[in-house]
Order: C-alpha cells, then sequence, then structure tokens
C-alpha cells in the first residue's frame, strides 16, 4: 500500500471513532432532556435514512471533485451537526444532520480505494478499512460511555475559561465538545489526501436528472453477473448485521441472565470477531477468489442457530478471571465463543464481497456512483430487517424463535445466492472480468 491509503485510514478512524462517540453523546442528551425512551432507537432511523434518501445525489457529489475535498467538506458538516447538538438543537435532528455528511462521506470514502489502488490490492484495503472501522466503533463506545461519566465530565467541566461562560454545563455537553475537536483532526487529516487525478464526467445538478442517472446504475449493477451477486450478499449482510445487534442484546438479557450494560459488551466482542475475518480476509482472499467466500455465509446463519440452544444455566458461573467490570466466567465462554465465530465469519465472507463490488461498480460506472448504489441498498435492508425485527418483538415471539428464524433466512439467502451465481456461470463464464480495466 502506498502512503495515500494510510492518511484514508487515519481520516477514517478518527471520523468514525467520532461518529460512535458522538451516538452515546446523544442518548445521554436525550436522557438529560427527559425525553420518552421511544426516542433513543430513532437515533439510530434518522443516521440511516439519510443514506437512503440521498442516495441519488451524493453519489455524484462525491465524482463531482477530487475526493479528499469531498471527505473534508462532509467531514465539517458533522461537525456542523454536532455544533446544532451543543447549541440547542433537537438531537435526532442533529444527529440526522451527521447523517447526511456520513451518508456523502462514505462514497468518497470507499470510491478512492479503487481511484488510488490496482484491483488486486481491492480485498486487502477493504480488510484493513473494515477491520479499522470495527476498531473505531469499539473505541468511539468505549470513549462515548468515558466522556459522560460523572469522573471525566466533572474534570472537563471545570475547564471552564475564567471570565467566560460556556453555557457548557453537563456531561453531555462537554462530551460533545471533546467530539467536535475529534471531528477537526479528521478534518485535517483529510486535507492531506492527495488528489488521485480521477476525473469523470460533468455531474448533473438537476435533481429529476440524477434520479434518472440513479435508477440507471442500480439496475446496471443489479443486471451485471458479478455485481448482482456481491451486491446481494452486502446488502444482506449489513441488514443482517444491523438486526443481530439488537437480537443479541435481547439473548443476553433472556439467555445469559445479564443487564444491558453487560449485554452490550456482548457487541464489542462480536466485533473483535468481525475485525479479525476481515484482517483474515484481506490476507488470505485475492480479489478472482473473492466468490470462493460465499459458502461462510450459510455456515454463519447456521451458527447462529446454535445461539438459540445455549442459555448460562447449562454450565457453573465460576469466575474464571475479571477484566476491568467485565467478569468472565465458565458459563459465559460458549457465549463468547459464538459472538465472535458468528463475527469472523461474517468479516471474512463481506470483505471480499465489497472488494468485488467497488470494482465491478468502477468498471461498469464510476466509484462514487457504485457505492451510492451499494449505500441505498444496504441501508434499504437495514430499515426493513429492524421493522421486521420490531414486529416479532411486538408480537412477544420467543427470541429463541427469532434467533433460529434470523439463522435459517441468512442460511436460506446465501444458498440462493450461490445457486444464482452457479447458474449465471452455466450460462456465461464472467470470471475472467475480475481485474478488468474501467471502460
Amino acid at each position: 500500500m502506498n502512503r495515500s491509503f494510510y492518511i484514508i485510514m487515519a481520516a477514517q478512524f478518527f471520523s468514525s471513532l467520532a461518529d460512535n462517540a458522538l451516538l452515546i453523546a446523544a442518548i445521554a442528551l436525550l436522557a438529560q432532556l427527559s425525553a420518552p425512551a421511544w426516542m433513543t432507537p430513532l437515533l439510530k432511523l434518522f443516521f440511516v435514512l439519510s443514506y437512503v434518501l440521498l442516495a441519488a445525489f451524493v453519489g455524484a457529489f462525491a465524482d463531482s471533485r477530487p475526493k479528499g475535498n469531498v471527505m473534508f467538506i462532509t467531514n465539517t458538516i458533522k461537525f456542523i451537526g454536532c455544533v446544532a447538538m451543543l447549541f440547542g438543537g433537537h438531537p435526532l435532528l442533529s444527529y440526522a444532520v451527521v447523517g447526511l455528511g456520513a451518508a456523502a462521506y462514505s462514497p468518497a470514502k470507499y470510491g478512492i480505494l479503487t481511484e488510488l489502488l490496482p484491483p488486486e490490492k481491492l480485498v486487502a484495503a477493504n480488510g484493513w478499512i473494515e477491520g479499522l472501522t470495527v476498531g473505531s466503533i469499539i473505541l468511539g463506545t468505549v470513549l462515548g460511555g468515558i466522556l459522560i461519566s460523572s469522573t471525566v465530565s466533572q474534570s472537563l467541566l471545570a475547564l471552564d475559561m475564567p471570565s467566560f461562560d460556556t453555557s457548557i454545563d453537563t456531561p453531555a455537553e462537554s462530551a460533545i465538545l471533546i467530539i467536535m475537536m475529534i471531528y477537526v483532526v479528521a478534518a485535517l487529516i483529510n486535507l492531506k489526501i492527495p488528489d488521485t487525478g480521477a476525473r469523470y464526467v460533468s455531474q448533473k445538478t438537476n435533481p429529476i436528472a440524477l434520479i434518472k442517472d440513479f435508477s440507471i446504475c442500480f439496475k446496471t449493477l443489479w443486471n451485471d453477473r458479478l455485481g448482482q451477486i456481491s451486491l446481494a450478499v452486502t446488502t444482506l449482510f449489513w441488514g443482517a448485521g444491523a438486526t443481530l445487534q439488537f437480537i443479541v442484546i435481547k439473548w443476553a438479557q433472556v439467555a445469559l441472565h445479564m443487564n444491558l450494560s453487560q449485554g452490550a459488551i456482548l457487541q464489542a466482542i462480536s466485533a473483535v470477531g468481525v475485525a479479525g475475518g476481515a484482517v483474515w480476509a484481506a490476507w488470505r482472499v485475492p480479489l478472482r477468489s473473492s466468490l470462493n467466500v460465499l459458502p461462510y455465509g450459510i455456515v454463519m446463519g447456521l451458527v447462529v442457530c446454535v445461539m438459540a440452544i445455549y442459555n448460562s444455566d447449562l454450565l457453573p458461573n465460576t469466575t474464571l478471571m475479571t477484566i476491568g467490570k467485565l467478569q468472565v466466567t465458565l458459563n459465559l465462554l460458549p457465549a463468547y465463543a459464538l459472538l465472535i465465530l458468528v463475527g469472523w465469519l461474517a468479516g471474512y465472507f463481506v470483505v471480499p464481497m465489497n472488494a468485488l463490488l467497488q470494482h465491478r461498480g468502477h468498471v461498469l460506472m464510476s466509484a462514487g456512483h457504485s457505492i451510492a448504489v451499494q449505500n441505498f441498498n444496504e441501508n434499504i435492508s437495514v430499515l426493513a430487517m429492524l421493522a421486521m425485527y420490531s414486529l416479532l418483538i411486538w408480537l412477544d415471539v420467543p427470541v429463541q424463535a427469532v434467533i433460529i428464524g434470523f439463522g435459517l433466512a441468512v442460511s436460506g439467502i446465501m444458498w440462493l445466492v450461490i445457486k444464482r451465481h452457479a447458474r449465471n456461470q452455466a450460462e456465461y463464464d464472467s470470471m475472467h472480468l475480475i481485474g478488468e480495466h474501467k471502460h
């Protein structure tokens, strides 16, 4: 990898770190405002909606200028969302502004990889980007929790400038101020990203024309024999991943007898598995072999089903070690192992699919447009699967039944994707298209 790739990684790390820390601060701000409990999950909804509603426009914006410049502008939009949240804006609307910046940031972040690197390095690049992103999610969540803790927030609030009232008087507000500084660091790194020299045709500005262009790109990727397979997998992965977060928390409460705080730790354990699988794929899977990982998706669904069978009463509650506030007990070790395995399998099969999709999108259209189509599909999947999960919980379906249904659905869909790829190959061998240069 060249030096520019490491600059992109650093920019992505700090921007994602701030995004995830801000979510915790926004939740604390809602609590500070005595907002009803149903508003908390809406933070995720308001953040994700921008990816869906603006998909037709952010791709064109990402391709309209050098990607480093786009990343700087969109990072600034995130900063503005923080400012709005800090100075009285409603947390939901302010976090939606941050989501707007993130939606426009994504096509530039992934699109620049196809401009900067040859096709054979895309799997490795995606592996490191995904691994780093997962790390930033874990650290960002931890950082947000630390910043709103009474000890740290009191120290921050004590730093008020003499003879000047900053109007920052609560833990949530002091946390947001620190997070704003992290966005500034990310923005300064964005300025160091070099221009790759890639230029696209002049981008349209008419909204109707942009929507038509987006629909053409949408159809192009879904009709491409390689694009449709990779797009189907990544769409399934992100929808399943978002739903699995909530399933794990519910499973932790019912089967492992954990409270919400303890259940949240399981998210980090699963994320460690995702990061490991992503890095392993980056090391082991070349782009030309990317479709060989499809069976791992079936295995992942079946491993999820095993979660429904296990509960913490099957083994004795013997403490093996204590790590900070986390007690590692004998009856929880199988749960940790299952979550790490699920995460590892997910990271291992989705990273090559991401790389293949970026490659085909770059060849068939442009980097920004293809990532916008990918984001649109993935976040529609997130919204649909979360709605289905909410309906099942509202119907009071036992979490074990939900887990088995979820796991079998993932395995079944992956089996259908594999069968579709086999049928495509029987009609016409498309594997030689992997590594093809843009035309």
